[in-house]
């Protein structure tokens, strides 16, 4: 058995146990296998054990490895999901607007106009997270939360596009119960979200270190990457 294979199924089933523990449905939280700077040979190892979802950081390797997978799948391979996770600079949203089928990043209404003016008309439209800068730090993206709601009502309102939800990578620590209170707080706002009556469904958070927290929350998207696939070399620019 492939080692990205063992690392699937060590990973759904401390996703299914923790789920449990939390009295959650397992199948409530998908698993997003983050591939960004491994090749398209470690997504095809994925795929072959089962992996459908796949989330890319920086653009133009994730176009070129969703192109070279689709190429080795072929049109009777299985169809895969692709989502874009890293952060978006304006002038680079038309490919992303083509080639992924969600976006977690979103933080500007000019970011999320854009996307939907390239969104291609033959393709479903775009399945967006507004990012929230939910532990407050000068260094990460993402919109302020008080400033969340005003942003999902324009977002929610864009032609091409469907706010699913919201996204957040809080500040790294290794203490659970400061892991769960940063997740509860994007709960919260989401919560709220819901209740102001739009159509959410998505709590993307959680990601290898913090898989398990993110889980009693409520995510619904769990990021992993370094779990699956290994040590990453940063080296993609």
């Amino acid at each position: 058995m492939s080692l990205i294979r063992q690392n699937l199924q060590a990973i759904t089933a401390t996703i299914v146990a923790t789920a449990q523990e939390s009295g959650r449905l397992p199948d409530a939280v998908r698993l997003l296998a983050v591939s960004k700077t491994f090749g398209p040979e470690a997504v095809l190892e994925a795929v072959d054990a089962g992996q459908r979802a796949f989330g890319e950081n920086y653009l133009q390797e994730g176009v070129d490895k969703i192109q070279a997978v689709q190429q080795a799948l072929g049109e009777a391979g299985p169809a895969l999901e692709w989502h874009f996770i890293g952060p978006i600079q304006s002038n680079k949203t038309r490919p992303i607007a083509e080639n992924f089928a969600w976006v977690h990043t979103v933080e500007r209404e000019k970011i999320a106009q854009r996307l939907s003016e390239q969104r291609p008309a033959s393709l479903a439209p775009l399945q967006i997270c507004l990012q929230v800068n939910i532990s407050g730090e000068a260094s990460k993206s993402g919109v302020a939360p008080q400033e969340v709601a005003a942003l999902a009502d324009k977002v929610a309102a864009l032609p091409n596009l469907t706010l699913r939800g919201l996204m957040a990578i809080p500040e790294p620590t290794d203490d659970f119960d400061q892991q769960r209170a940063a997740f509860a707080q994007l709960r919260t706002l989401y919560d709220q979200l819901r209740a102001d009556g739009l159509a959410l469904d998505t709590l993307s958070m959680g990601m290898s270190a913090d898989l398990r927290a993110a889980i009693v929350e409520g995510a619904t998207i769990v990021r992993v990457g370094s779990a699956i696939f290994g040590a990453r070399q940063y080296n993609k620019a």
